[in-house]
């Protein structure tokens, strides 16, 4: 109980101000999981959930008694819907992880233009759908950013989770809109994280395709069998 009170009280002093504890470890967690998502470890997923779980308790601001910048529900419902999309993500990658090259999970590929056009219309249905819901909950503005980062926060995991290699692409629209928001909020932890996403993410792209160029080369077999439907 003791450890607990002090990751819910424990603030890193900066300057004239001060980061939640959890905020920056949360983060950390969750960079990590990039790193072994790009890695394609199977590991990435419950590093992730880790690091989701505690920003869970971040963005939900003063429910849990703690002091926060500002209440955030469509961040605090995307940790939530990470855990759930990672669960998945961790058992779809762990089922394929026999059939992987190189102690990696999967070979990534292309989700293919339909696929796209999809995701585009999710991404912009889901955004025009969640806005009213987050505003009526009291979500810091402009409610719409909010909305975009949890549709996207979504996409690009199941993207993720099914080897696509467009899920990158998918985050660097998170980041361009979560950045200037999280700022706004005064979440700067999460928000300098993201900032760095925007570039990770980059580089994750470029190293996908090119693993996507390379592996299908070498193992054409590999990705039918991974990117079969559940």
């Amino acid at each position: 109980m003791d450890f607990l009170r002090w990751l819910f009280e424990a603030q890193i002093p900066v300057g004239g101000s001060a980061l939640v504890l959890r905020e920056v470890l949360g983060n950390i967690f969750g960079l990590a999981s990039a790193l072994g998502g790009m890695r394609r470890k199977v590991w990435a997923w419950p590093v992730g959930i880790l690091g989701n779980l505690l920003l869970l308790t971040v963005f939900l601001g003063n429910v849990f008694g703690a002091a926060a910048p500002a209440t955030l529900w469509g961040q605090a419902a995307r940790q939530i819907m990470f855990i759930a999309v990672a669960a998945y993500g961790w058992y779809r990658w762990q089922q394929a992880r026999s059939g992987g090259i190189q102690g990696r999970a999967i070979v990534p590929g292309w989700a293919g233009a339909k696929v796209r056009i999809a995701l585009v219309g999710v991404m912009v249905a889901g955004t025009a759908a969640l806005t009213p819901l987050f505003d009526a909950l009291g979500s810091y503005p402009p409610v719409w950013a909010d909305a975009w980062t949890f549709m996207g926060s979504l996409l690009a995991t199941y993207g993720m989770a099914r080897g696509w290699t467009e899920f990158w692409l998918i985050w660097v629209a998170v980041d361009v809109v979560g950045v200037p928001l999280l700022f706004s909020a005064g979440y700067y932890a999460s928000a300098l994280m993201y900032l760095f996403y925007g570039f990770f993410t980059l580089t994750g792209f470029f190293v996908w395709w090119r693993a996507d160029r390379r592996e299908h080369r070498a193992a054409p077999l590999v990705p039918a069998a991974v990117g079969a439907a559940p």
